[in-house]
């Protein structure tokens, strides 16, 4: 199965109101303080409103292209053996969604074989609709060019570096490094959701990007987001001839971003930008 570019338009429309159709739902549910159940530990929350809206998002997907399959973070793989796959997060930053932090969106990708041809993050409190198709990216329908700082020192780096997860691997190397990031760069947030992250990158919100802990389901949609337009996103330690979305970790940053005189290149162990250890 190929797809051209007016394939990949319908393709990412038909991600929009699946995406869309989760939208009132959450935000009804949006500081409700709903009860939290937990995955792996108590890092990796879960609420019933995850599972909802993942069961409409598979509706949705499943009348516009039956036969495709969905990889999603609440029901794992599902639906049929064709060649496109859905890549969905019902709600990527659910730990913020839970206690009413206004940053998490829905993310929906779409690969053909080893390519992403269609992707959107939805940010249901804004009403922002991040859409990425191999026409390029818009926000809300306007173009989106992703440029802003060119060195560290006048740059916004958005990351979940160290978590849980990389403490317990690295302990007080993961905070020195931190330590080097939160000197080098004019500024450093934490606001928990990989997907909302990159899409401001590739909107030119931020500037640079940095997490190692990400599932395909978090990252597929953004990937083409970023790299739509015009900006950079690098897989990290990812299994040699892998999907660039099945990486565990990235890198994104602005187009005309200096990664090469960048703290962030040595932090995220890179030999040269655009080249990973």
């Amino acid at each position: 199965m190929s797809v051209d570019v007016p394939a990949s338009r319908e393709l990412a429309g038909i991600a929009e109101l699946a995406a869309r159709a989760t939208g009132d739902r959450l935000r009804t549910a949006f500081r409700s303080r709903p009860e939290v159940d937990l995955k792996r530990d108590f890092h990796d929350p879960v609420t019933e409103h995850d599972r909802a809206a993942e069961e409409t998002i598979r509706a949705v997907l499943a009348e516009h292209t039956p036969g495709s399959a969905v990889v999603g973070e609440e029901g794992g793989v599902g639906g049929g053996d064709g060649d496109l796959r859905w890549f969905v997060d019902p709600i990527d930053g659910t730990a913020n969604f839970a206690v009413g932090l206004p940053f998490f969106c829905v993310s929906i990708g779409a690969a053909v074989g080893d390519e992403l041809v269609a992707g959107v993050v939805y940010d249901p409190v804004r009403d922002d609709m991040f859409t990425a198709s191999l026409d390029g990216a818009t926000c809300n329908g306007e173009p989106m060019r992703s440029r802003g700082a060119t060195r560290d020192e006048t740059a916004v780096l958005v990351t979940g570096y160290p978590n849980a997860r990389e403490m317990h691997r690295r302990g007080e190397e993961s905070l020195r490094r931190f330590g080097s990031l939160v000197n080098a760069f004019a500024t450093v947030r934490r606001p928990g959701s990989a997907a909302l992250t990159l899409a401001h990158v590739a909107a030119g919100w931020a500037d640079v990007a940095y997490g190692t802990s990400v599932n395909a389901w978090d990252v597929a949609a953004a990937v083409l987001l970023v790299r739509q337009a015009g900006g950079t996103y690098l897989p990290l330690n990812g299994e040699p001839g892998g999907h660039d979305w099945e990486a565990p970790g990235y890198l994104a940053c602005v187009g005309g971003f200096d990664l090469d005189g960048s703290v962030i290149a040595d932090v995220a162990g890179l030999v040269n930008a655009g080249e990973p250890a």
